[in-house]
């Protein structure tokens, strides 16, 4: 299938490494032009490094903390200067901590917030005017299954994550006249770093190894293992891609079939 990408302008944040990384990658195999953002310079700039070689892409690092206010729209104005437009946004940023109801106080809730509803919030904000202006303008959130499955000790992402699905099903419904689409994919476990830190978190409290916990969570799949981050980006590419253009409101989950329920 022609998923009609070449020299598409994206924008992925949380791309150091993991599902980020797996995104921008897809993307670069299909052409795009891309800037990719993390937290760390040396760590990003390392990333994009890495895509250049392995792809021949033109790709852009630039660090910050999207969780910073003035940060979202200093990525999308540095990814406009670059390549004089923007198509394809992915707001994807790492996890709120593990932990039980209880044991999180208000602030601890508000950077929760910051990481993972606000910061979808501002780069949406902040690229929309650019995203009008594109014939093939795809917004991607990355959220997580546990919206419609809450994961035990994970009370913040249960909670936050679900804004940012509302969010962006609102948008899709709000701005699909403009030619703008909105969808969101709900990844369960999935092989990345963040992974094997809740795993070794679950491990510290039950008195297991980290493999025993990647075992036992695997066995919820019918298919019997955790997902790898590039089958997490194959659906994410197509998304993005104008070969979806009739897809817009999607809540996809990417799960191996861990999510038990029929809607």
């Amino acid at each position: 299938m022609e998923l009609k990408l070449k020299d598409k302008v994206a924008l992925v944040t949380g791309a150091s490494r993991g599902l980020g990384y797996a995104v921008a990658l897809g993307l670069a195999r299909e052409g795009c032009r891309l800037a990719i953002n993390s937290r760390e310079e040396a760590r990003i700039s390392a990333a994009a490094e890495k895509l250049r070689q392995e792809t021949g892409a033109e790709v852009l690092a630039l660090a910050g903390d999207v969780t910073n206010p003035e940060v979202p729209i200093s990525l999308v104005e540095a990814t406009v200067r670059a390549f004089g437009g923007l198509d394809l946004l992915v707001t994807n940023a790492g996890g709120p901590p593990p932990g039980t109801f209880e044991s999180f106080d208000d602030a601890t809730w508000q950077k929760a917030i910051d990481l993972s509803l606000m910061s979808h919030v501002r780069l949406i904000r902040a690229a929309l005017p650019y995203l009008r202006q594109s014939k093939a303008a795809s917004v991607l959130t990355v959220t997580s299954y546990s919206v419609k499955q809450p994961i035990p000790n994970l009370v913040l992402s249960n909670s936050i994550r679900a804004a940012t699905v509302g969010l962006t099903k609102s948008l899709a419904l709000e701005l699909g006249r403009e030619g703008i689409r909105f969808n969101s994919i709900l990844p369960a476990w999935t092989e990345t770093e963040r992974v094997l830190e809740l795993m070794a978190f679950r491990a510290r409290q039950n008195g297991t190894t980290v493999e025993e916990e990647i075992a036992r969570q695997a066995k919820d799949s019918p298919l019997g293992r955790m997902g790898t981050p590039e089958e997490f980006a194959n659906a994410a590419v197509f998304l993005l891609s104008p070969a979806a253009s009739y897809i817009t409101g999607v809540m996809l989950t990417v799960d191996g079939g861990m999510y038990k329920g029929t809607l």
